[in-house]
């Protein structure tokens, strides 16, 4: 198989292919909009086949669960997190995360187009002054597998970005990069497809289990981007179903 370069184009992203603009971009001269499916997101890489599809959260649903792990999940203060988005794919989650007072926020993607526009959305978000001043955002390319994430407290945010093969090689590698490491660690699931991979791990308890619902604005906007699939293989609801779950140390 042909890898994949940074500069070429991946279906889904133009308008007859059923591009629609979510008004997150919009508003903020962004681009995190598009849904991409797994097959088109494939680069030569050992995990192709587990990759799941690009779409971007919606806002409202990533503001009402870290309001969630504020109140009931987070074990230090939020300035001493690091906040580390898996699958990053555009970077909306990152865009978010950066209002929001992290002491570091990192992006990890797999796909060298969607970690190039990425880049550019996070320069785009530095430059319009939206980062706030203390806080450092970067967008590490490659598989989440295999990096090292930061020793102090995390606060991993994953939307589904992969199936359970992969899921279990991620959760053992962060496992075994924790061990003699009492920092706090906690996940935040949305789409929650691979619970039972985290429910079948020994060192993950769940403090959260429900639906995230969205507003009517972001239902509206997901919505008309799922029906303009030209194939209408996704659908998307008016919530996600979301989970919260905290790494016990090890003993």
């Amino acid at each position: 198989m042909i890898e994949m370069t940074k500069h070429q184009r991946l279906p889904g992203l133009r308008k007859d292919e059923g591009y629609t603009v979510h008004p997150f971009d919009e508003a903020y001269g962004v681009r995190t909009s598009g849904l991409i499916a797994g097959r088109h997101l494939r680069a030569g890489h050992k995990h192709d086949r587990d990759i799941t599809a690009y779409f971007g959260v919606a806002p409202s649903v990533f503001r009402k669960l870290l309001a969630k792990w504020r109140r009931g999940g987070s074990r230090a203060p939020m300035e001493k997190y690091c906040f580390v988005d898996v699958g990053a794919g555009m970077g909306r989650a990152m865009l978010l995360a950066g209002e929001m007072g992290f002491r570091e926020v990192v992006g990890v993607e797999l796909n060298p187009v969607l970690a190039r526009i990425a880049r550019k959305n996070l320069l785009r978000w530095s430059v319009d002054g939206r980062l706030l001043a203390r806080q450092r955002m970067k967008l590490i390319e490659g598989d989440a597998t295999e990096i090292k994430l930061p020793a102090g407290p995390l606060v991993l945010f994953l939307f589904n970005p992969f199936e359970a093969r992969v899921m279990k090689r991620f959760l053992r590698a962060l496992e075994e990069q924790r061990v003699g490491n009492s920092a706090p660690v906690e996940l935040l699931y949305v789409n929650r497809e691979q619970e039972a991979v985290l429910e079948g791990r020994k060192r993950w308890v769940r403090f959260y289990l429900g639906e995230v619902a969205r507003t009517k604005t972001d239902a509206i906007a997901d919505h008309r981007i799922m029906a303009a699939q030209p194939d209408g293989e996704y659908t998307s609801g008016n919530f996600e179903e979301c989970s919260g779950w905290r790494l016990v140390p090890a003993k």
